[in-house]
């Protein structure tokens, strides 16, 4: 049976989204200050789309500062030049913008969403955060609350241990070892002086990415950004290199009062320009993908009932990159699913996948991939992380036929050189029956 015979509502979805995809033309403009954006032109609807990243992120913390990034971050909406928090607000309102702030391991990231009509105070605005913001004590200590009130949570969360825990084995004395978010210790002990140190290492022109879509064109863009940025400093801190990778197979069972355990686990993954890239999405995609039809989800869940969700997936970072995977069971079956897992791991390093597999993956891949292009606001996200992937501008309209030339024997090779049982690291936060910590 054809797949538009068996799904029609999901084709005639892809169908009304196809125009929307098949319209995204990149235009790589170049500023006269030197900047290089990606830009979607459309004129459908009177507004702009802005994703703008400063590499680094909170890895950028400096030694002793952890947190400063991430509280310097939530401090840029909260006044700039002559205007106060409230002040900030109104004016930004009044114009009808959206501005939204945000860092992560790698990145501060800028989203932005302006009416065209508005265009040129809005980005006035924008450059007074980005370049210009006060730091007004009042509101660092009002944001410093909210990071502390955050970490005080997070002390009881037992998927927030895991992770820091799997961190923490994982790389050493990399940054990427520690929480950006800082400890209630270093956090409260943040100042002033930190903030703005913060703002100058990671916020500038030589590690920004900048994607636009929606009612500009590109001799416009390029005024804009330079406006927009051409007030922050020109390079910034020096970026952290490789992590070192330092989990080796096992599991580490860290105790805590619960009827369920939180389960994470991983193994080396694989970098987005690896040339075996796309083999690996649709390996992980038939072994622990968000569908019913996984390997994982079918052999631990629907199976045996030992969980309620379980998932995996290549997570790629600028210095690291894993495969890892996380699931919750009650503590008497998490040494049941453990072992399953690693057999499910086991099979798919020695057998690969199923043709039927294969053509089930890749039809769901390449049919889903347009319904992402729903707006200026999720095409400028996207132009902004194929630039951070190091992606072409052609990438759009070539992606699902790297996909489609992906063989069975590439994701059986694939598996063979990813998959590796007995390197699986289980981190376990709970009190699981019959399984103890080794070595």
């Amino acid at each position: 049976m054809s797949f538009l015979a068996r799904f029609p509502a999901a084709f005639a979805l892809i169908l009304l989204a196809l125009p929307a995809w098949a319209q995204v033309k990149i235009q790589e403009v170049k500023t006269p200050g030197g900047l290089t954006a990606w830009l979607s032109e459309g004129h459908d609807l009177p507004f702009v789309a802005l994703e703008i990243y400063f590499a680094g992120g909170t890895s950028l913390d400096a030694p002793g500062r952890r947190g400063a990034v991430n509280l310097m971050t939530g401090l840029l909406e909260e006044g700039a030049d002559d205007m106060d928090s409230l002040g900030f607000a109104q004016a930004r309102d009044s114009l009808a913008a959206h501005f939204s702030f945000d860092s992560s391991t790698d990145t501060v990231s800028v989203s932005a969403r302006f009416l065209t009509e508005n265009r040129d105070a809005a980005v006035d605005l924008l450059a007074a955060a980005l370049a210009r913001p006060r730091f007004d004590q009042d509101a660092l200590d009002r944001v410093r609350e909210q990071v502390l009130s955050g970490l005080r949570a997070n002390e009881t969360d037992a998927g927030d241990i895991a992770n820091r825990a799997f961190d923490t084995m994982t790389f050493g004395d990399h940054p990427y070892a520690t929480d950006g978010d800082g400890t209630l210790a270093s956090v409260a002990g943040l100042t002033r002086a930190d903030m703005i140190a913060a703002h100058a290492a990671t916020l500038a022109r030589d590690r920004v990415i900048i994607a636009a879509a929606g009612d500009i064109t590109a001799a416009d863009l390029a005024v804009l950004l330079d406006r927009l940025l051409g007030g922050l400093p020109a390079t910034g801190a020096p970026l952290p290199g490789p992590a070192p990778w330092n989990l080796t197979g096992g599991v580490t069972v860290i105790d805590f009062p619960s009827p369920q355990s939180v389960i994470l686990f991983g193994e080396l993954g694989i970098s987005r320009d690896d040339p075996d890239f796309f083999a690996a999405f649709i390996l992980n995609e038939v072994l622990g993908g968000g569908r019913f039809s996984a390997r994982l989800m079918r052999e631990v869940r629907e199976k045996r009932g030992l969980t309620y969700g379980i998932g995996s997936y290549l997570y790629s970072m600028d210095q690291a990159h894993i495969l890892l995977g996380q699931f919750s069971a009650t503590n008497d079956r998490v040494a049941e699913a453990i072992a399953v897992i690693r057999e499910e791991w086991r099979k798919a390093a020695e057998d690969g996948i199923t043709d039927q597999e294969l053509a089930e993956t890749k039809t769901y891949l390449t049919g889903s991939y347009p319904l992402r292009f729903d707006g200026n606001g999720p095409i400028a996200a996207i132009l902004a992380a194929m630039q951070r992937d190091h992606l072409t501008v052609d990438y759009v309209q070539t992606r699902n036929a790297r996909i489609e030339a992906v063989t069975l024997q590439d994701v059986k090779r694939v598996a063979a050189r990813l998959l590796h049982p007995d390197a699986l690291h289980f981190i376990v936060v709970g009190q699981p029956e019959g399984l103890v910590s080794t070595p």
